[in-house]
């Protein structure tokens, strides 16, 4: 008798094993905007632009208040993300230029958030915008664990949207018609074309997909369709003159814009919109119930092509903008919707940045992880779990305009300029539970606070011989 109840019980084990390796992993969605600022949706605070998919991701998964980008302008923030080490240990740090097509490479030493799930049988998918690396060096996406890439490798590239080519892995897709002087294949609508190709293709496998989309990136521009009919006549305007399409375009420059901020608003309202898409063909599938989506913006509102953050309040009266470490520069929304872990319609004030995403990701699907990740796992936060581990403090580096510090702990946020001429160099304290707005300098009444936030922002600076900080370049 005794025999047979362990064979049973035994049996019982057996079962219950091969069910849990029968159970998928989720899939992973994390798209990414680019220079979108913390109050350009409406689920914070927007009032004039229209972004109702965002918003209602928002009231079905969390919001986080307090979250931040990686810093304050595009290659380091996202090198900050894939590789899950904050700004004095990332290995891009500025966005350095490199003929004839790219940026500074993520070396081959370096795993990113790709490369470890991959490594746990996800396929891997990445849509948008790189810059961390020309086709055929160690930053290739394809060599940083991307299975498929389609779109602007090169940052520099995206500043028009009507490029003359795209990539395809390695394969230079040339775009007919766009040759600077005509528009005729708007990039985002091909990117976003192919993005829904690639959820449709791996319906069947667990996927990874990341969507750094261009969009509201400037320049400004885009088709004179329902997005634009939207707002074509809603504000009063001022025409703004940049480099237009035609003999004397060049790939780096702005076009012209008529109507600067109808066209913003109407490319925040279609990047919306994609959104909207990509939910949609998740759900048609019905892969919604098995998918986490993650929504985010590199860094804060800009100004450039014409747009006037001012205006439309995208930095939700928060001080500052792209390349400043105000918390305008690198504060950002962050939305998570994970059905039936994420309680619906939740704010969480979880004080993280970009180095969490991969501890995150990697915990949710027990990939592998790396020993070097400055990063805390906020899985307990999105389980509604009390475990939730906390930043000693939060660090960001910027490297043009004589280079710029800033660390945060609790509330009290440290900003330090023109950091590589210390005869010139200037500290800003700021108590951001009683001054959000980052207004009055408090540094000579809080001289104890001071001197802790500067030992970690010394502690946290490794300098390196690609992107010096403390030394002049």
């Amino acid at each position: 008798m005794k025999s047979f109840l362990s064979i049973i019980f035994l049996f019982l084990i057996f079962q219950s094993l091969s069910a849990q390796d029968n159970v998928r992993k989720p899939n992973i969605v994390f798209i990414l905007a680019d220079d979108l600022g913390y109050g350009d949706l409406g689920a914070y605070g927007q009032a004039k632009i229209k972004t109702p998919h965002i918003d209602q991701l928002a009231k079905e998964g969390m919001r986080f208040t307090n979250f931040y980008a990686g810093t304050s302008v595009c290659a380091p923030s996202r090198s900050a993300l894939m590789t899950g080490q904050h700004t004095g240990h990332t290995p891009i740090r500025g966005n350095k230029e490199l003929e004839p097509e790219g940026q500074q490479p993520l070396p081959d030493s370096v795993q990113t958030i790709a490369m470890l799930l991959k490594a746990n049988d996800y396929v891997t998918g990445a849509f948008g915008k790189w810059g961390m690396g020309m086709v055929g060096t160690s930053g290739d996406p394809t060599n940083k664990g991307f299975d498929e890439f389609f779109g602007y490798n090169c940052q520099r590239q995206s500043h028009r949207y009507y490029p003359t080519h795209l990539w395809h892995n390695q394969t230079k897709i040339e775009l007919e018609g766009n040759d600077l002087s005509s528009k005729v294949v708007y990039a985002p609508e091909l990117i976003q074309e192919k993005t829904l190709e690639f959820i449709e293709k791996n319906k069947d496998k667990p996927f990874f997909l990341f969507v750094p989309t261009v969009l509201p990136h400037a320049e400004l521009a885009g088709p004179e369709d329902e997005f634009y009919a939207l707002y074509e006549h809603a504000f009063e305007e001022k025409a703004h003159r940049g480099q237009p399409y035609g003999p004397q375009a060049t790939i780096a420059g702005y076009t012209s814009v008529d109507k600067p901020r109808a066209t913003f608003a109407s490319m925040v309202t279609r990047m919306d919109a994609y959104v909207g898409q990509i939910l949609g063909k998740l759900e048609e599938l019905g892969l919604s119930e098995e998918t986490i989506i993650v929504f985010s913006s590199d860094n804060g509102s800009h100004r450039e092509g014409g747009a006037d953050p001012e205006f439309f309040n995208s930095s939700g009266g928060l001080r500052g903008n792209k390349r400043d470490l105000y918390e305008g520069g690198i504060k950002v929304p962050l939305i998570v919707k994970w059905p039936k872990q994420i309680q619906q319609n939740v704010t969480s004030n979880y004080l993280g940045a970009f180095w969490d995403i991969l501890p995150t990701l990697t915990d949710i699907s027990d990939s592998p992880n790396t020993a070097y990740s400055d990063g805390i796992s906020f899985k307990p936060t999105l389980s509604n779990s009390k475990m939730q581990k906390q930043h000693a403090y939060l660090y960001w580096e910027f490297h043009e305009d004589g280079g710029r510090q800033a660390v945060r702990m609790e509330d009290w946020k440290l900003v330090r300029l023109k950091v590589r001429n210390p005869s010139q160099s200037t500290y800003e304290l700021y108590n951001l539970k009683n001054d959000p707005s980052e207004s009055r300098n408090v540094v000579k009444e809080h001289v104890a606070v001071f001197e802790q936030l500067k030992r970690y922002m010394d502690e946290a600076h490794v300098e390196t011989d690609v992107f010096p900080l403390l030394t002049k370049e």
